[in-house]
């Protein structure tokens, strides 16, 4: 076995291995509306495109006959459709998530229908569909920024700053090893006194 063939194999499994993780962190989610029965403090809308974004890379893999992309995608889909089952189970509003979920489940029919149906060169068609494919997941990325809107005045934010949060916010000290800083504090030197 050649050694880029091994580092290959390598780095395939250990990119199936993170997106699989990837896909299962709603998990917690899930146990959570269980466990509360409500979504209090849980998005919708990364649920939803996830799993549309999962159903087009799966249509992606079958046209292109990889197997990787089908099991992966079809793991994904799967748990995807079970986060939005149980949040469909415990919302309060279950209009407006069925509305989202039939608004974009009608973008994925529209795109199946132009690039199964209008597109008949197989080589534009994987093209295409891999680009849709690249652009939407770029939205699913980006989904969960949409529950960060406007704080209107009176109103109570319906997200944490604490979301918000960089990659190492779980070093923050306790809060009962915080100091006061003095108003006499110079933060850009390090001094305390009158300036």
């Amino acid at each position: 076995m050649e050694a880029g063939s091994v580092a290959d194999s390598f780095l395939s499994g250990a990119c199936v291995l993170f997106t699989l993780g990837m896909f299962s962190t709603g998990l917690s989610d899930l146990r959570h509306m269980q466990r509360t029965r409500s979504v209090d403090s849980i998005q919708f809308l990364p649920f939803l495109t996830t799993d549309v974004n999962n159903l087009g890379w799966l249509s992606y893999g079958v046209l292109k006959g990889d197997g990787t992309l089908i099991i992966v995608n079809t793991v994904g889909a799967v748990l995807q459709t079970l986060y939005i089952l149980a949040y469909l189970h415990y919302s309060p509003q279950k209009h407006t998530v069925l509305l989202q979920t039939a608004a974009l489940l009608g973008l994925l029919l529209l795109g199946y229908g132009y690039f199964w149906l209008l597109v008949p060169d197989l080589e534009a068609r994987l093209q295409q569909l891999g680009l849709f494919c690249s652009v939407f997941t770029i939205s699913m990325y980006l989904s969960p920024l949409a529950d960060l809107r406007p704080i209107h005045h009176g109103a109570q934010p319906s997200w944490s700053p604490y979301q918000l949060d960089p990659p190492w916010a779980f070093l923050q000290v306790s809060p009962g090893a915080r100091q006061e800083v003095p108003p006499s504090a110079d933060l850009t030197t390090g001094t305390v006194g009158p300036a």
